[in-house]
């Protein structure tokens, strides 16, 4: 049930006007492809560049260092390894035409030619948070530059871990948010900034709510709920915004109007989506089927 529809009208009002870095930008963007991708190996994220190029995330096998890749997608449909050796990749963003990736405990940058670099280390969110970090997760951008990471923590209900971060353009880490802050970080996930820089939505893993963050007030709102385990966060220039739930298989769509209705079901897992550039498809990795959905986006 929508909490605070007021919120949520003005949040979208405001990523309508000027558009999120992460999500428009579709005039310049070619036709997605449109036919499912099969044969992946356990896919979490996915993103398309301005030129229509789609980058997906493999982690193949949890927790084995090296075995996990970045896929390209051309406009074909035709797939090729964009980059290799990683090890748990997940959430992905592109900024200035570099790939971002948050891989483990480390976010990598990877230029547009494939050649990888840790841009912040597992030590700058250890000294951020005062401890290790334990599963970075998803990936935002804003128009500024930086980036924004969740630590999903260890997933199992405690909030150990739990954590949100801000990397500037110079590579600087701070923390944002914990669950040592507030008990209602549990395990954020999917993360969606505004133009302005001074709110993020977050959706959390364990209680399946989507709350509000303003940076400068540090106030944390519940604005929704009922997205079980919350994954993947992303909004269309019409104001709709999208949320998977990647422990009952389904993906929720949230209109302006603050209403939430499933989009679509049957997936098994499904992670972090994203909106290709022409916004006619959600793009929707199904991690234990090693699949990537489209979903066509009326007009």
């Amino acid at each position: 049930m929508m909490k605070n529809k007021l919120f949520v009208s003005a949040f979208i009002l405001a990523i309508v006007v000027t558009g999120c870095a992460k999500d428009v930008q579709n005039s310049q963007a070619k036709e997605t492809i449109r036919q499912k991708i099969t044969g992946l190996k356990t896919p979490e994220s996915v993103v398309q560049a301005k030129d229509g190029r789609i980058f997906v995330s493999e982690i193949n096998v949890f927790g084995k260092e090296g075995d996990g890749q970045i896929t390209l997608i051309d406009q074909s449909g035709k797939t090729s390894v964009f980059a290799s050796g990683l090890n748990d990749p997940k959430g992905l963003a592109v900024i200035n035409g570099n790939l971002y990736v948050a891989d483990n405990k480390k976010v990598l940058k990877i230029t547009p030619d494939g050649k990888s670099s840790v841009f912040a280390k597992a030590e700058a969110f250890s000294s951020a948070l005062h401890g290790s970090p334990y599963f970075l997760n998803d990936l935002e951008a804003d128009p500024q530059g930086n980036l924004y990471v969740s630590d999903s923590g260890d997933l199992f209900g405690t909030g150990l871990g739990g954590a949100i971060f801000k990397i500037n353009p110079q590579g600087q880490v701070i923390l944002l948010q914990s669950n040592m802050q507030d008990a209602r970080i549990k395990a954020p996930n999917g993360l969606l900034a505004d133009d302005t820089g001074d709110v993020l939505i977050v959706v959390d893993f364990t209680s399946g709510v989507l709350y509000s963050f303003n940076q400068k007030t540090k106030a944390l709102n519940d604005i929704a709920e009922g997205f079980g385990g919350g994954d993947g966060l992303v909004h269309r220039s019409n104001g709709t915004m999208y949320v998977s739930d990647w422990k009952n298989g389904k993906v929720f769509s949230v209109n302006t109007k603050g209403e939430v209705e499933v989009l679509k079901s049957g997936y098994q897992s499904a992670a972090d989506i994203a909106i290709s550039k022409d916004e006619k498809y959600l793009m929707v990795p199904d991690m234990k089927a090693g699949e990537l959905d489209f979903i066509p986006l009326a007009k």
